[in-house]
């Protein structure tokens, strides 16, 4: 066990929407210390997604985050010789992280033109409730209720 918890790192809010929760998702995104880059590729597929859906591409951003994010998972434990697959609650700041990360490799994973086109179409289809990573949500929710019956194991 840990003497003592670390300190939460204060995150500064971006500068075009001032929002403390897109620069964790420029965190996430960012590859090789290179935060520019994420940061523009970022804008970029935000102006993308203000260009194809006439919105406006934070809402779409927060609408798609809240589709990803997942409620339950599952933790493997493993009782008497057998591993059970035990659903538990997720945490609030997990829930987040778990969503963004999800969004961002699903995002890398399409096909397309350069991670802002590929982060806008996902972005877009998330907020849609499509999308490989609200997908994944779903399955993981789909998993967690179909081992319910251990739930009250508790890791």
């Amino acid at each position: 066990m840990r003497k003592r918890k670390p300190k939460v790192r204060i995150i500064n809010p971006d500068p075009r929407f001032g929002d403390q929760m897109v620069t964790q998702f420029v965190n996430n995104l960012m590859l090789s210390g290179k935060k520019t880059t994420a940061l523009k590729n970022f804008y970029d597929s935000m102006d993308i997604i203000e260009e194809r859906t006439k919105e406006n591409p934070h809402e779409i951003w927060k609408k798609a985050l809240n589709n990803a994010i997942p409620q339950v998972e599952v933790r493997s434990k493993r009782i008497g010789g057998a591993t059970f697959q035990i659903p538990v609650e997720v945490r609030a700041k997990r829930k987040i992280s778990i969503g963004m990360k999800w969004l961002i490799r699903f995002a890398r994973a399409r096909s397309g033109k350069g991670i802002a086109d590929k982060l806008a179409s996902e972005l877009i289809a998330a907020s849609k409730g499509e999308g490989a990573a609200v997908k994944r949500k779903e399955e993981t929710h789909k998993m967690a209720e179909s081992n319910r019956a251990f739930a009250h194991f508790k890791v």
